[in-house]
């Protein structure tokens, strides 16, 4: 089994691919780990991880100037229907819009919107440790329980049009979109590359989940 990262230069890269290559030697799974900004080796991949920091529309746009990479994107999650995982950003990019520095479209694959945290007693960007609230059953969340705490860095944050989609959550000044999954896709507002045991744990769910 081949896990392809995309390379998009949206920083993080490396801690990620040590994150998911650790992974796989705990589990003694056979799968290979590839930092890739290749759309072919994307799409020969059996599955996908796309990772982010930065701006929506910045991140994006970085994707879009790897030729084929919207598209290998698209053949292997939507039309292949093999796992996905979006981190951060990479989860964010998901949406449909984002209203981050403008209004910009994303890749669409999850009805709703990117907005801002809202300003108040909590400082912007949300920075550390946070418990989340699992609002329901999802091979990649075995094993995890509520209050389990995952680290977090983000300024922005989705808003699902589908709450069932929310498949978990943490409160910042109010409930924010942890984790939102669809079909053979799910996405992580927290870094599990930064979240040691439980952030491995999630990966491991990951790699092993048969949508």
């Amino acid at each position: 089994m081949t896990v392809a990262i995309v390379d998009y230069g949206s920083g993080n890269i490396r801690s990620a691919a040590k994150a998911f290559e650790r992974a796989v030697a705990e589990s003694a799974m056979c799968a290979r780990v590839v930092v890739t900004a290749d759309a072919d080796e994307v799409t020969r991949a059996e599955r996908v991880v796309l990772p982010g920091v930065g701006a929506f529309a910045d991140c994006l746009a970085s994707i879009d100037g790897l030729p084929g990479m919207r598209a290998a994107l698209h053949e292997v999650v939507i039309n292949g229907g093999r796992p996905f995982l979006g981190i951060c950003v990479g989860m964010q990019l998901m949406a449909e819009f984002g209203h981050e520095n403008g209004f910009h479209r994303g890749l669409g694959w999850v009805q709703g919107e990117v907005i801002g945290l809202r300003d108040g007693a909590l400082k912007v960007p949300h920075m550390g440790w946070n418990e989340i609230v699992i609002r329901g059953t999802h091979p990649v969340l075995t094993g995890l329980e509520d209050g389990t705490d995952f680290y977090f860095v983000h300024s922005y944050h989705l808003k699902c049009e589908d709450e069932g989609e929310n498949l978990a959550y943490t409160e910042y000044g109010e409930p924010i979109c942890a984790v939102v999954g669809r079909d053979n896709m799910i996405g992580a507002q927290f870094h599990p590359e930064k979240s040691q045991s439980a952030g491995l744990k999630f990966i491991s769910n990951f790699l092993s989940w048969r949508p």
